[in-house]
């Protein structure tokens, strides 16, 4: 498996909805393993196919919840449902997100608290995961990317400013811009 470079804000496959996979085979077998070498590498806890340049409908994820259950998998062609999400202003703390497509940047975003994931696993086997609280965040998250929603598309109006001076100072918003987990050390 290798390490991918992660497209940074700007690059068209970051900001165009993916396509559904119908080639269960190697080469799925092998960007999705990749897909899971870079996200260990930047590190993250979600990555989307977008995010190294690949316009698929695939995610994958690896967090270990407070009870220390690891939630770990690829969800190929997902669907998504959630609940509400709560009115009010997102806490700086606990609803900060981060994304490996904007390195080094967190802003506070509001999400809903439950999610309903449904997908397809390497082998073709549909599965479902009722998630909540970070779980559900990322899943919201990993699912915007495969619609060409990035995280800070979805932040309240008084963060436009913040958000496009970060962009400005690290040269980002233009195509064909990416970074190197392992290798290179993005700071937003």
């Amino acid at each position: 498996m290798a390490v991918l470079p992660i497209r940074i804000t700007g690059d068209p496959v970051l900001h165009t909805a993916a396509s559904v996979v119908s080639d269960f085979d190697e080469t799925l077998v092998t960007l999705v393993g990749d897909m899971f070498d870079t996200m260990a590498a930047a590190p993250g806890v979600g990555l989307a196919a977008p995010q190294v340049g690949v316009p698929l409908r695939i995610f994958v994820f690896n967090w270990t919840d407070d009870d220390g259950v690891l939630w770990r998998g690829a969800a190929i062609n997902p669907e998504l449902w959630i609940t509400t999400t709560p009115t009010g202003e997102a806490d700086e703390e606990s609803e900060s997100e981060g994304c490996l497509s904007l390195p080094g940047e967190r802003f506070p975003l509001r999400r809903a608290d439950r999610a309903i994931l449904t997908a397809t696993d390497l082998d073709g086997n549909p599965f479902e995961i009722e998630a909540s609280g970070w779980l559900a965040r990322i899943f919201q998250h990993e699912f915007d990317h495969l619609n060409g929603v990035l995280y800070v598309d979805r932040l309240e109006h008084d963060y436009e400013k913040s958000v496009a001076k970060a962009i400005r100072k690290g040269g980002w918003g233009v195509p064909d811009q990416s970074w190197m987990p392992g290798v290179d050390h993005p700071e937003g």
